[in-house]
């Protein structure tokens, strides 16, 4: 199965063989006992390139969860998984990762004092594998992957001004109303994104300003420089303090879901697990987050 697993990635057998430290000869002698065992093609071979079968393709997920049980069952009785140790690597949105994220990591700290840990807070979907991150937090509609993700809550997108700002301007009943008003406009580039709402229909305001982090488009609106789109989470502060209104909350599109996501599953380390399951326990227990 490791063989098989090595040829399948590697679409070769010479390279399959290079990564077990094998022969090629003995790669392929473990594949043909395997069909022939079998009793079905896993590979189509040709001199260029080995591409799976429709069969091979079902038995590698197949494989590669058993040799997973295996190492689950080896490492488990080996008691690596006893105690949390070692480094955490965690990665979440900027804003979300200094709110929430940040104090969640120092607590764990504080609980597991064999753990370190490392934060990445960026404004870009990290690869948890190539960047070498343990456990991500993800604002999204998450695509269909090999991540494990654990769904923590959820935010909305909303609208919002200062309370100033709307008893000068007035404040809008419908989309359309936002023509009238001067919108702050979050963006990377040069050109703003367009305002979904429930509907499917897009409304912006004309704008006035557009900034490249969300920090400076809630300080614009509650100094009162127009109207603003966040998600709900980056102003809870604002909004308890009166310095921020929501409004056009009928037109809100869905709530966006906040996912825990992280790579090894129930195989993680006791480190990941630990920290998913007191991360998780804290995002969910938060009613702004809900």
């Amino acid at each position: 199965m490791r063989a098989f697993i090595a040829v399948a990635e590697e679409q070769g057998f010479a390279p399959a063989a290079r990564r077990l430290a094998l022969s090629p000869s003995a790669v392929t002698r473990a594949i043909s006992a395997l069909e022939e065992r079998i009793g079905a093609l896993l590979l189509h071979r040709t001199t260029r390139v080995v591409r799976l079968t429709e069969a091979g393709t079902r038995f590698l997920a197949d494989c590669k969860r058993i040799l997973g049980e295996i190492e689950d069952a080896e490492t488990s009785a080996a008691g690596s998984h006893a105690e949390p140790r070692g480094q955490v690597a965690v990665t979440a949105p900027v804003m979300f990762g200094r709110i929430y994220v940040a104090p969640i990591v120092f607590d764990f700290l504080a609980h597991h004092p064999q753990v370190s840990a490392r934060t990445l807070f960026v404004d870009r979907v990290v690869d948890l594998i190539d960047e070498g991150i343990d456990v991500g937090v993800r604002i999204a509609h998450l695509p269909d992957s090999s991540l494990r993700a654990m769904r923590v809550g959820s935010v909305r997108r909303v609208v919002c001004a200062s309370p100033a700002y709307l008893a000068a301007h007035g404040t809008p009943q419908t989309p359309a109303e936002l023509s009238k008003l001067d919108g702050i406009n979050f963006s990377l580039s040069a050109a703003p994104g367009q305002w979904a709402f429930v509907s499917g229909e897009t409304d912006n305001p004309p704008a006035r300003l557009v900034v490249n982090s969300n920090d400076t488009a809630i300080a614009a609106a509650v100094a009162g420089h127009g109207i603003a789109r966040v998600l709900s989470y980056q102003i809870s502060a604002e909004l308890r303090a009166g310095k921020l209104e929501i409004v056009l909350a009928d037109f809100e599109p869905p709530p966006v879901p906040i996912s825990v996501v992280y790579a090894e599953g129930r195989r993680a380390a006791a480190k990941v697990r630990a920290f998913v399951d007191f991360a998780a326990a804290r995002l969910r227990s938060d009613d702004s987050l809900s």
